[in-house]
């Protein structure tokens, strides 16, 4: 045992393992992050961490840096990260940490430049995976139906690669936001297979990039709200060959990388 540093006890490895279920994250407003690299980046971030359950080695090697931040830290032995882990292969790190209050209005702290809407989202990886490609090109915030994967749940979470502790995710109804948008100068470009080449039409300096479910695509209901319609066209042939459609987060991060690149070009 590492001296001066708590044990766990029975209550809390039930507590943490909870927040592996969406119905306790909400109820206690936590939720777990595990792995050193994304532990790290939250205890950087504005977010506040309940405390930190890790092995005596890590504990022993990130001292400096545990005493300075002042947060309580749990040495965790092997059998109980097991326990609280939900990882196949456990970390010798996971931190819980509060789950943050959602602003009053989720367009409030965006900023100027594009964001990302996402219209039910399903997949942990890829809600991870798109919150990445926000943080990679710049994107301060990420927009969240409320049918979308829960934003904490620890897939998702692990998928972020720490970027969840740059980008801020907002789950609101995207009907009555993208509606108050309408007659504003702020355009929405909404991804679909039948629209205008991304790489052809013209954008401005800002706007959201509204992207659709995996399967069906942007629902009906926000159809109204779309200012462009994009597309990101195939090059296969009726020889070769080509893929029915682009996974989710792929498609986001082309879709981002053409919009910087045309920003970048216009600035320039």
């Amino acid at each position: 045992m590492v001296p001066g540093f708590f044990m766990l006890s029975q209550s809390q490895v039930k507590h943490i393992s909870s927040l592996k279920v969406k119905k306790y994250r909400e109820e206690s407003g936590q939720f777990i992050a595990e792995g050193h690299k994304l532990v790290m980046d939250l205890v950087n971030s504005k977010f506040t961490l309940a405390g930190i359950y890790a092995s005596a080695g890590w504990i022993v090697a990130n001292l400096p840096l545990v005493r300075e931040k002042n947060i309580p830290v749990f040495e965790t032995l092997p059998r109980e990260m097991d326990r609280i882990s939900a990882l196949s292969t456990p970390s010798p790190v996971l931190a819980v940490v509060k789950t943050p209050v959602p602003p009053n209005s989720p367009l409030a702290e965006a900023g100027e430049g594009f964001l990302l809407a996402l219209d039910d989202i399903r997949d942990p990886g890829n809600l991870g995976t798109i919150i990445r490609v926000a943080d990679w090109f710049g994107m301060n915030t990420v927009l969240c139906s409320e049918s979308c994967v829960d934003t904490y749940n620890p897939k998702v979470v692990q998928a972020t690669m720490g970027s969840i502790a740059r980008v801020q995710v907002v789950t609101c109804n995207l009907a009555e936001v993208l509606s108050t948008l309408t007659g504003s100068d702020i355009p929405v470009y909404g991804a679909f297979l039948d629209g205008t080449s991304v790489f052809s039409e013209h954008m401005t300096g800002n706007g959201i990039i509204l992207i659709g479910n995996e399967s069906r695509g942007i629902s009906t209901e926000l159809e109204p709200f779309i200012t462009k319609r994009i597309s990101i066209p195939s090059y296969g042939n009726a020889i070769s060959g080509k893929a029915e459609s682009l996974n989710a987060s792929v498609a986001t991060a082309i879709i981002c990388a053409e919009f910087r690149r045309k920003q970048l070009k216009t600035e320039n």
